[in-house]
């Protein structure tokens, strides 16, 4: 990939949602909703309400991607209701992110999400293992490094939905929700490494299905992205340093010093 447009932007939300979901169904304007039950690492467990609506860039023909992404639920202890809302991406054109597991630690929430295929990966720095990790403070979610996330923490708990709604719909459909059990049987078809458990050591190149893969990209301005090989085919150095300034690559994400070895 050479060059892909778009404008940078996220909004993660906090908010209190009083309102209920049904075990599975389809909201308005394009979307599901279902209940999960989440296993916690102290062998608690809690039931996450989680609802996307589709939408975004897609081919014709295809299936439009998820657009927007929220999970609520109520702290054990306090009683606290709370969400977290994955929302869209004009630079990618769909949600930022793929929900994982939640966690909870002396009542304060973890939350492990995934970026949602290449674009995102980059945007959230091309992280490995290719998480991305957001603890409750105060009265937002704030991204942590893995460093802080606890070592307690250690499954997969959350159904990663790649679009399996038809699993999801047959598993809920006793219970009124997905039961901790089938969540893993769900997930259990997933070759990946990062969907068995929370890596703490980075993925190796090459992995089958891994964010780790996506070749790298660099944003641009407020509306694109440039693969590597526009700052390679560069001549010199100094070329490429210009050809950043022209492009309006931030400094930080100038790629010339790693290319051409010299500062």
């Amino acid at each position: 990939m050479r060059y892909m447009k778009g404008t940078m932007g996220l909004l993660i939300t906090i908010s209190i949602m009083g309102a209920s979901m049904d075990a599975f169904g389809f909201l308005g304007f394009g979307g599901t909703r279902w209940k999960e039950e989440v296993l916690l690492h102290d062998g608690g467990k809690i039931i996450v309400e989680r609802s996307q609506s589709y939408g975004g860039r897609h081919e014709i023909g295809q299936s439009p991607p998820v657009k927007k992404h929220t999970i609520a639920f109520t702290l054990p202890d306090s009683g606290k209701a709370m969400s977290w809302t994955s929302e869209y991406g004009d630079e990618l054109g769909r949600t930022n992110f793929n929900m994982l597991a939640l966690h909870i630690l002396n009542g304060t929430p973890y939350l492990v999400a995934e970026p949602n295929l290449c674009l995102s990966y980059n945007k959230w720095g091309r992280p490995n293992p290719p998480y991305v990790f957001f603890k409750y403070e105060g009265t937002v979610w704030q991204r942590i490094p893995l460093s802080a996330l606890p070592s307690q923490f250690k499954t997969i708990n959350m159904i990663v939905n790649n679009g399996r709604e038809e699993d999801i719909e047959k598993a809920a459909s006793n219970l009124g929700y997905v039961p901790a059990e089938g969540v893993q049987r769900i997930n259990s078809s997933l070759p990946q490494p990062e969907y068995k458990t929370i890596l703490r050591e980075p993925v190796p190149q090459g992995s089958y299905g891994s964010s780790v893969n996506c070749e790298e990209l660099i944003p641009f301005g407020k509306a694109g992205w440039f693969g590597l090989d526009w700052f390679k085919e560069q001549p010199s150095y100094e070329s490429c340093v210009k050809f950043c300034e022209k492009k309006g690559v931030n400094p930080e994400h100038c790629p010339c010093e790693r290319i051409f070895g010299r500062k």
